[in-house]
């Protein structure tokens, strides 16, 4: 398969440098990543995500706790998967790839999209039909994917990207991809610097488990380097309807209104259950009414929107707050953008859309109170 990319000549100017001297994750932590100066670095200036004090969230644990979201749905495509993604499709074509493919629940599916298409090769994408997100089927489409949509779920969707991996030429950039996680590890990196520290705790949803695996990689790396005096306790919620790591076995048919975490046999489960007895920490399920009602709290107390899946996070530190040590610092994990779903928010926001309103003032006026 061979790709005919049109050149140019044209000058641009360093707009990374104009932009507080980001210039994206490879050149920022570059000491800490697996490149060279043959790494053909393919980015969307990814990374640099905020972390924002949650001060709602921490006056319901109360006791002196401080608690943080660290956004990642502010990325370039709008998930913490850029992270791993510029990492993974500059390795690839490092490589001599021409084409590259994974299955996705929809994060990953828009990330290799872009991200492959900004390095001028072809992305494949397999998703379980009928589940994924409208936002996210959306992105891969328009970034130019070949999407295919199988009879099954992410599991089975997974299973067949990499037979297809191994026997044709398309590279996997699936949570596999060792690269994927080296990317991820930089959040971690993040974090510290701007805390100065590692938090006491991490709360992060897992779904394939690759996420958690990297922070903890990231938290390690910083910590022996001396940048850290501290490896932070990591609590990783699941949602009750796709628990295999709580379960301590797979599932065979998952089932959760957080898509992005409906997965029943985590590709990265061994790396989890050793990042959970490593940091002293836990896995525990979340229910979908759960994840729904930090979902709304965040939007509605923080002004944070986030897709269903993310809230897990904050869903799992209300359910365990108790245990919280006083004084501790938190952050809370928020992978995706609230956009990247908006079925979910039209359907679960318990505001009224008020609708047919004659063009009226006082009509107007009498329905805002006045």
């Amino acid at each position: 398969m061979t790709l005919s990319i049109p050149s140019t000549n044209l000058s641009y100017p360093n707009v990374a440098k104009a932009a507080n001297n980001w210039q994206g994750l490879i050149q920022t932590y570059r000491p800490y990543l697996p490149v060279s100066e043959n790494t053909p670095v393919v980015t969307l200036l990814e990374g640099n995500t905020p972390l924002i004090p949650a001060r709602a969230i921490a006056a319901k644990i109360g006791r002196g706790v401080k608690v943080y979201v660290k956004y990642d749905g502010l990325n370039p495509t709008g998930s913490f998967k850029d992270r791993g993604m510029t990492m993974a499709i500059s390795k690839a074509k490092e490589e001599g790839a021409t084409a590259v493919i994974c299955a996705s629940t929809g994060n990953t599916s828009a990330a290799a999209a872009a991200y492959a298409k900004r390095a001028g090769m072809k992305a494949f994408v397999v998703i379980p039909d009928g589940y994924v997100a409208l936002g996210k089927l959306a992105q891969a489409l328009l970034y130019g994917a070949e999407v295919i949509a199988v009879d099954g779920n992410f599991d089975d969707a997974l299973n067949i990207v990499r037979q297809l991996s191994e026997n044709y030429p398309v590279t996997l950039v699936n949570s596999v991809n060792p690269y994927r996680l080296q990317g991820q590890k930089t959040a971690a990196f993040e974090i510290v610097d701007v805390l100065g520290n590692a938090p006491d705790w991490l709360c992060i949803p897992v779904g394939n488990a690759g996420n958690i695996s990297a922070y903890w990689m990231g938290f390690c790396e910083y910590h022996t380097s001396g940048k850290s005096s501290r490896l932070p306790k990591m609590m990783g919620f699941q949602a009750a309807g796709a628990a295999p790591l709580v379960s301590g076995e797979p599932i065979a048919n998952p089932d959760t209104l957080a898509t992005a975490i409906r997965i029943g046999n985590p590709a990265n489960w061994q790396k989890a259950v050793a990042v959970k007895e490593s940091s002293g920490g836990e896995f525990n399920p979340v229910t979908d009414g759960e994840i729904l009602d930090a979902y709304r709290f965040l939007a509605s107390e923080e002004g944070v929107f986030c897709e269903p899946a993310s809230a897990a996070s904050v869903a799992g530190l209300f359910k365990v707050k108790d245990r919280v040590p006083d004084n501790a610092s938190v952050v809370c994990v928020l992978t995706g953008n609230g956009l990247k779903d908006p079925t979910s928010a039209v359907d679960h926001s318990l505001n009224e859309l008020k609708q047919g309103i004659p063009l009226n003032l006082e009509k107007v006026a009498g329905i805002m109170g006045f």
